[in-house]
């Protein structure tokens, strides 16, 4: 038993090895994530029209404001998972695990309700056009019945990363990607559902993978085995989980909402706008996966490393980490450029929505590697077990600095692109902040 437990271990062995080899199938996990609403987005934009291309894209905004808050908490929960891993404290362990699929379920069944009951409000509060409204309505509405296995299968996935294993994740997203593009053909193309179809392929894709997630933790012999009947709130680790996941979940929710503004501005630009950069959205969605893999192993390597109080191997595996994810992220920026009105034309051949997505693009994809920066310094300072200072950068740039950018400008410039431009401008804030206070913080005293 003592030994499949360590088998998830990172805190001894060739570091770059051990990033790559958690890296890797978290990207390929990642990937196949991005493939639900890719693949929905071609099939609409293919078989459905524009607007309703723009109905799937003006409604991400808002999936991503309500979801972010939770995933955010569950970042905590990942940290104090991965310590008492590190540091061998089962009894913990056991109870943060439990506790962190309780507060999932609840927090999924409050979500629903939510989400089905505020979704037109919520569409016409960000300007979504009357031509787009009905079908937006619909998806988000329909996404949101399927919202308690979106957020029961991260947090399984999440616990899973936190011991060590990216790989069944990944095998579990296979099956439903797969599952979802049969269902997308089968739904829109041979029974005609519309944009309802995508919701329904998308819904039952997820329940699917969370159902899966679910029976792995449950079948397990190791520590970190799921028992139904533990599944409660333990009130300690309820409160370090929100200690820790809280100040991640008001960023997230706070730079969501700070998108949604943004996604109110491109809206008023049309439903063309709309689309192109709806279908955009997509490739960047699978752009910075290498980003957020490398930084979800950084915060795990660390969380490990600093629960076994190996200090310095934390240092050595936050260069090459960040190392590992700029390398890679340089190279996907120059594969965008080179190829980008052929991935665009994936999504639709309507000239004018390629236009916006590659209007998009070239502001964008030149400045991914800020992007890298940053996320890669908040996983190693969030694995660390300091929340509070990422929280505090990303809302001071990626909020307020953006809102700040785009309320100021637009109305000068009247050109979306100074929309666009809002994104690179606070990554490199945020880039430069973090790397000062990875260099000059105590945040490992703060351990």
């Amino acid at each position: 038993m003592e030994q499949r437990g360590k088998s998830g271990l990172m805190t001894e062995g060739t570091i770059w090895k051990q990033l790559l080899l958690f890296s890797v199938p978290l990207l390929l996990g990642n990937l196949f994530q991005q493939m639900y609403n890719a693949v929905d987005s071609i099939v609409v934009g293919n078989y459905i029209g524009p607007q309703a291309l723009a109905a799937v894209g003006s409604s991400a905004p808002v999936i991503n404001l309500l979801v972010s808050i939770f995933m955010g908490i569950s970042v905590g929960a990942g940290v104090i998972i991965s310590r008492y891993f590190g540091a061998r404290n089962i009894e913990n362990l056991q109870d943060s695990i439990h506790t962190s699929l309780a507060f999932s379920i609840a927090a999924g069944i409050i979500m629903t309700i939510v989400g089905v009951l505020l979704s037109p409000l919520i569409l016409q509060w960000i300007g979504t056009p009357q031509d787009v409204m009905g079908n937006s309505v619909l998806y988000l509405r329909i996404y949101f019945c399927g919202i308690l296995s979106v957020l029961v299968y991260n947090m399984g996935s999440g616990i899973l990363r936190a011991v060590g294993d990216s790989k069944n994740p990944l095998y579990f997203l296979i099956v439903s990607s797969i599952t979802n593009i049969i269902l997308d053909l089968l739904f829109v193309v041979v029974l005609k559902m519309g944009i309802a179809g995508v919701g329904w392929a998308t819904l039952i894709s997820q329940t699917i993978s969370a159902i899966l997630t679910l029976i792995l933790l449950i079948k397990t012999k190791q520590e970190y085995k799921v028992t139904l009947k533990k599944i409660r709130f333990h009130k300690e680790r309820l409160i370090e989980i929100i200690r820790l996941g809280l100040p991640s979940g008001i960023q997230n929710g706070v730079v969501s909402f700070s998108n949604v503004i943004v996604q109110s501005n491109i809206n008023a630009f049309g439903s063309v706008a709309m689309a192109g950069c709806g279908a955009y959205t997509k490739i960047d969605g699978f752009a910075i996966l290498p980003v957020m893999s490398f930084s979800m192993a950084l915060t795990t390597f660390t969380g490990q490393n600093m629960g076994a109080n190996k200090l310095e191997r934390v240092h050595q595996g936050a260069k090459t980490g960040i190392f590992m994810s700029v390398a890679t992220t340089v190279v996907i920026s120059i594969l965008l450029e080179l190829f980008g009105p052929q991935v665009l034309s994936i999504f639709t051949d309507n000239q004018q929505v390629i236009h916006y997505g590659l209007y998009m693009l070239h502001i964008l994809a030149p400045c991914y590697i800020f992007l890298a920066i940053s996320h890669a310094f908040s996983g190693i300072i969030r694995g660390a077990g300091i929340t509070t200072i990422p929280m505090i950068v990303m809302i001071s740039c990626w909020c307020v600095l953006r809102m700040a950018w785009i309320l100021t400008s637009v109305p000068i410039f009247h050109d979306i692109g100074v929309v666009f431009m809002g994104w690179p401008i606070t990554w490199f804030a945020s880039a430069l902040w973090l790397f000062l206070y990875y260099k000059k913080g105590n945040w490992m005293k703060q351990n």
